[in-house]
């Protein structure tokens, strides 16, 4: 180990730091030292002048918490001979190696990397990275000739997210080879971490998300009475040529003192294709008040072509509500629908329809979440997204007669 890594690697992530070959993965629990066995692995070549090191999250929040990767590198690498630089997320050694914390938000944020070169590439919480954001990475993967620094790809997660299948596919359920294995890392594999009184606050979690963070269980996943997540079908792209609306459920409270827990508002945008159906991006917010700007800003996003449905709320209050709509959505298609029955009879249509491999998720930073939700429904306590997916479902279904018609117009 280099000077940089400020306290010995336990026999796991010994394990992890110790093999060479392309492909590791490690962790499956929380508190298994799964941050700083990327770390250290990032770190081993920094002496090597040349060598580049990048470090993933998803999101540049997650990347910037504190106690993440970048918070926990400073604490490591403050006060030494190494150089940060905040406007490029670097550090840079007295040998010229730099190890650069970088995120994949979008799907085309991976583009940002490509004329970069790196001998190692670390993505923390894999689960929440889709399988194309890990593979094109492998293209970033290459040294000069005659350099004997191994080329890495490191993966380090917990079960769960919009990564579960391919991330368990690719390591847990696969035998381990010459390039690739999953080193499995607990709770009880860290001697640097308070264990009792972790797991006091793991033991306040669902039973679900308990067994996937303490035990690193891969085949527990969160289940309702209709659907399965082995029910799903994902794509990473959603026909351009398409029939698209977008469908607001609105919620009626803030988060607050006596709400701590308050429902979500929640715009699902769905396509519809070649009799295929496509959830295209899902907006999720705790928002009760200044909803009508919200709508109107992501409406500009998806732009005039796509309808914008809303639910309207009883009485004459809803109806305020929703004339007050079209005047802020002056120029888009709007239409304001009085929502009867009940939520499972209104989510059945669209459930058929994934059965039927007629519905499709795109995957992104959303998919977890929306995922999580439709799963567990209708034993969920929010179902915001299942909501506004039936109300798009609705919509969409009246209106793709007419696009049909109209030949797509």
């Amino acid at each position: 180990m280099t000077k940089y890594v400020i306290h010995r690697p336990t026999p796991r992530q010994a394990a992890f730091l110790v093999f060479d070959g392309l492909e590791a993965f490690y962790g499956g629990a929380a508190g298994g030292g799964k941050s700083d066995a990327l770390l250290m692995a990032a770190l081993q070549y920094v002496d090597v002048p040349g060598y580049a090191a990048l470090l993933l999250r998803r999101t540049y929040t997650e990347l910037s918490l504190a106690d993440a990767l970048m918070d926990r590198a400073h604490r490591w690498l403050g006060g030494t001979d190494a150089r940060w630089n905040a406007q490029t997320h670097t550090w840079t050694f007295p040998s010229g190696a730099t190890l650069t914390f970088g995120y994949l938000e979008n799907e085309r944020d991976k583009y940002r990397y490509s004329s970069a070169a790196y001998q190692y590439v670390g993505f923390d919480e894999l689960t929440q990275f889709t399988e194309s954001q890990y593979l094109y990475l492998f293209s970033r993967l290459r040294r000069l000739r005659g350099v004997s620094i191994p080329l890495r790809m490191r993966g380090a997660s917990n079960p769960g997210g919009v990564g579960h299948d391919w991330v368990k596919e690719r390591f847990v359920a696969a035998p381990p080879s010459p390039n690739r294995v999953f080193i499995p890392a607990k709770l009880e594999d860290n001697p640097h971490i308070d264990k009792a009184s972790y797991m006091m606050s793991l033991s306040r979690l669902d039973p679900v998300t308990r067994a996937q963070m303490l035990n690193g269980d891969w085949n527990v996943l969160p289940s309702g009475t209709l659907l399965s997540r082995a029910d799903l079908q994902f794509v990473d792209v959603v026909p351009d040529k398409a029939a698209r609306v977008r469908f607001w459920d609105l919620a009626a409270t803030e988060a607050g003192f006596k709400t701590h827990d308050p429902d979500y508002t929640a715009g699902v945008l769905m396509a519809y294709a070649d009799g295929d159906f496509f959830v295209e991006d899902v907006v999720r917010v705790r928002r009760a008040t200044h909803v009508d700007q919200l709508i109107r800003q992501v409406a500009e996003g998806d732009g005039r072509r796509v309808m914008i449905g809303v639910e309207r709320e009883p009485g004459a209050a809803g109806k305020l509500f929703g004339d007050h709509l079209v005047a802020v959505l002056a120029g888009y298609t709007l239409r304001v629908v009085p929502v009867t029955g009940d939520k499972t009879t209104r989510a059945l249509p669209w459930i058929s329809q994934v059965h039927n491999r007629r519905f499709h998720i795109k995957r992104a930073a959303w998919t977890r979440e929306y995922v999580e939700e439709i799963c567990a429904f209708p034993q969920a306590g929010h179902d915001d997204q299942v909501d506004a997916t039936s109300g798009a479902f609705a919509l969409l279904s009246e209106q793709r007669y007419r696009w049909a018609k109209y030949g797509g117009e």
